[in-house]
């Protein structure tokens, strides 16, 4: 059969990993997709040392030049970003090119017109790499659990937030003391707002939202919070609990709508989620008919998300000979059968509370906090009360509820810190049981 074309924009990590995967498995790949998968062309502003780029492959710094190879059937879009990402993608789609991209960003914000223009031009865009690196989360979603109605799927689908925390409940570090070394290995980048803020999360649990759930891309309303006020005391205090903290992203199908929230969270800590240490990456996905299932491995990497990468690249192969209409959707539902099921404001979220006051030592204080919660129908499940604190004479106490309404939670957090006796902002955490 005719061999398979590909142009790769971008040779720095992932895509010098995507090209040595393609050229060292190349009769492998070959075997699985049917014909031979050939780079033909490569764009990058820098020469990737890794990469053993024979004379049969163009290189160009003109990403354009890749986009519009009349030869090329595929594109690999591995530059990252929204700007110039999304104008090779809609150029590669408008030239009638298959397109595969790791770039989570770009599908999460834009994926709603990426997908129309590439139904309309009757082309496949492959997005594998997009989310928790090499974990087949995505294919998953949109086939091997197609027979079920999700109910709700929890992830712990950045790294770099999940090392941190490791290394904070593992060895007693602080956050800051751990993100320094998070970025001095290359874990972090030097501005880790995208890492430790959730919005990296958040761009991927849009994005497996929308196949669980069959709704648009959202990305605008998905709720974000970081992990930066969490300390080793949080950490500790869950662990006598008998819980541990994991930043997760999670999406839940309710009667009244989509709960769509990243977010540090108590879990127990016997739950296999609990247990994914560094910088792991694992997906957990309840379905009516199958329970639960998890998936786990590197979330990042050149070759784990090469292997994802390249298993799209297959894909598109094994799918050219096929119609349009007789091809995987997108988002794993018809883009006509979309559900309009609403996003939920986090107010609307239902769970239960991890909170930590910190209180002048005085008779009472205790019996006001249990009331201002009493008084909110919220009721507690364990509380904790640890000795003075030398350093400013405070007592600590630590909270769970069971589960309420955010908005109730709001209410009596803000009634808690108006009491004279307690000091500071209180530290509240969701607790997920996840069964």
């Amino acid at each position: 059969m005719k061999p398979v074309k590909v142009g790769i924009c971008g040779l720095g990590t992932v895509g010098g990993g995507t090209f040595n995967v393609l050229q060292r498995n190349a009769q492998e790949i070959a075997r699985r997709a049917g014909r031979v998968i050939e780079v033909v062309q490569i764009a990058t502003r820098h020469p990737n040392p890794a990469c053993n780029v024979g004379d049969d492959t163009q290189v160009t710094d003109d990403v354009f030049a890749v986009v519009n190879n009349p030869e090329i059937d595929v594109v690999v879009e591995l530059i990252g970003g929204y700007g110039l990402a999304l104008e090779i993608v809609m150029q590669a789609i408008a030239n009638g090119k298959h397109v595969v991209t790791a770039n989570k960003a770009l599908i999460a914000v834009h994926g709603n017109e990426i997908f129309a223009a590439a139904r309309e031009k009757g082309v496949m865009v492959m997005f594998e790499a997009a989310v928790a690196g090499g974990i087949p989360i995505i294919k998953a979603l949109r086939e091997g659990l197609a027979a079920n109605r999700v109910q709700w799927l929890a992830g712990i689908i950045n790294g770099t937030g999940n090392f941190i925390l490791t290394e904070m409940r593992d060895k007693g570090r602080t956050f800051a003391d751990v993100l320094a070394e998070a970025q001095a290995l290359g874990y972090a980048e030097a501005d880790p707002t995208f890492d430790v803020e959730g919005i990296d999360a958040a761009h991927k649990l849009t994005i497996l939202a929308s196949l669980a759930f069959g709704i648009p891309l959202q990305f605008d309303k998905a709720y974000t919070e970081g992990i930066t006020k969490l300390t080793t005391a949080d950490v500790n205090y869950a662990e006598a609990f008998g819980y541990r903290i994991k930043h997760l992203g999670i999406a839940r199908r309710t009667e009244q709508g989509v709960e769509l929230r990243v977010h540090p969270t108590l879990i127990p800590a016997d739950r296999l989620l609990a247990n994914v240490h560094g910088v792991m990456n694992a997906v957990m996905v309840n379905g009516d008919a199958v329970g639960s299932t998890l998936y786990y491995g590197a979330g990042a990497g050149a070759e784990p998300t090469a292997s994802a990468v390249v298993a799209d690249i297959i894909d598109v192969a094994r799918a050219l000979a096929t119609t349009p209409d007789c091809r995987v959707p997108h988002l794993a539902f018809g883009a006509d059968v979309l559900s309009d099921l609403p996003i939920l404001p986090v107010g609307e979220v239902e769970t239960a509370y991890y909170l930590r006051l910190q209180a002048q030592d005085r008779p009472g204080v205790l019996a006001r906090v249990a009331s201002i919660l009493s008084e909110r129908g919220i009721n507690i499940e364990s509380i904790m009360q640890k000795e003075v604190e030398e350093q400013d004479g405070l007592v600590p106490i630590i909270i769970l509820t069971h589960r309420v309404r955010e908005q109730r939670m709001d209410d009596a957090i803000a009634a808690m810190e108006a009491l004279d006796e307690v000091a500071g902002p209180l530290m509240r955490i969701r607790v997920e049981q996840l069964d």
